[in-house]
């Protein structure tokens, strides 16, 4: 069977995608493309190895601006492409994860009369996932409250795919790749890709109380490397850490992170209890929602950015390590751990009917 995916413009947009490739293999997916634009997606698709179709996509918006009107010549010239790619390739199905670059695809499949099944990661669908919403033949969604926001007739809880690189990490490697000895448990503490100067700020005042419990892995972004951190024990600082990831985070026992759709499924994965401190109201990705959501089943705390204090910092990651057993038993019973079999099946029984 063939199969196009779709979807791009951020990271969240492209690696499901990624991580449902091998998946979707294993069950005779034996031709596997993808369509998208010059951004971020041909880069990771790429480095997959995947055929990768470049296609124009403007960017969509929800306020008036003059580069609406060239963009909206870009994506009827996007749609005409992905028409003519789909009619070269002939897959059976297409998956489109969102995002601006996915909106091409799916109106040329549904043309083509191609089954289409969305992904929608975010408690409120996106822009572009609501002007794909009509012609979908199912839509699988990531938290529960999504569910309203969507037509009962297509709609399935599978929650987020996660790559299959992070249950393979080693937890050995990963303490060693930070130089703990395994003596403390592991905080690991991500602020996400461009970093957080305040939650930075916040760990460098915490750090001489959190070190006598912990071993600390921070992963600070780019261009905030503190080096008069660097040589204390028991503390790892980085910009970024791409291969070594699924190591570490299989080392960590408890972590602090943004609360990313995409990142905080990944430690509802691997069963990790975290404190999330989700980016302020108003950045799209209702990281606000996506933390609430996480608090009220049981898998983390939520600690808004308002609230964060080196008190509520500490104390929350207190309370989280106090009473990680059943954050982890919490995280065990999630009925959207498999996610990526999920999806891929559903994805197949729509491609061979």
């Amino acid at each position: 069977m063939k199969i196009v995916l779709a979807g791009g413009g951020t990271a969240g947009h492209v690696t499901p995608n990624i991580a449902l490739i091998p998946v979707l293999r294993s069950m005779g997916f034996t031709q596997i493309d993808y369509i998208g634009t010059n951004g971020i997606e041909k880069n990771l698709i790429q480095q997959e190895g995947i055929p990768f179709h470049e296609i124009p996509a403007g960017k969509l918006r929800r306020y008036l601006d003059m580069q609406n009107v060239k963009d909206i010549g870009r994506i009827l010239q996007g749609t005409h492409q992905a028409k003519k790619i789909l009619r070269q390739l002939k897959p059976d199905i297409v998956f489109s994860k969102g995002g601006f670059a996915s909106c091409p695809v799916v109106w040329a499949a549904k043309q083509l009369q191609i089954p289409i099944v969305l992904h929608e990661s975010d408690i409120t669908p996106g822009l572009a996932n609501k002007l794909c919403l009509p012609f979908a033949d199912k839509i699988c969604y990531a938290f529960p409250e999504t569910k309203t926001h969507l037509p009962a007739s297509k709609a399935i809880y599978t929650g987020i795919p996660i790559r299959p690189a992070f249950f393979a990490g080693s937890k050995n490697k990963g303490l060693n790749f930070c130089g703990f000895d395994g003596q403390k448990p592991v905080l690991t503490i991500i602020g996400g890709s461009q970093g957080s100067q305040y939650l930075n700020e916040t760990v460098v005042f915490s750090l001489n109380k959190l070190l006598k419990t912990f071993d600390i892995c921070h992963i600070c972004g780019k261009g905030n490397i503190n080096h008069e951190l660097l040589n204390i024990r028991g503390y790892a600082q980085f910009e970024y850490i791409h291969d070594p990831l699924p190591d570490v985070m299989q080392a960590t026992d408890l972590f602090v992170s943004r609360a990313g759709a995409t990142t905080i499924f990944e430690f509802l994965a691997l069963h990790k209890p975290a404190v999330l401190i989700p980016l302020s109201r108003g950045s799209r990705g209702d990281q606000i929602l996506n933390a609430a959501s996480f608090e009220k089943q049981g898998y983390a705390k939520k600690l808004e950015e308002k609230d964060l204090t080196e008190n509520t910092f500490l104390n929350a990651i207190e309370q989280v390590y106090r009473n990680r057993d059943q954050y982890i038993q919490n995280c065990q019973k999630a009925v959207v751990a498999d996610s990526a079999q999920t999806i891929a099946k559903i994805i197949y029984s729509l491609a061979s009917a």
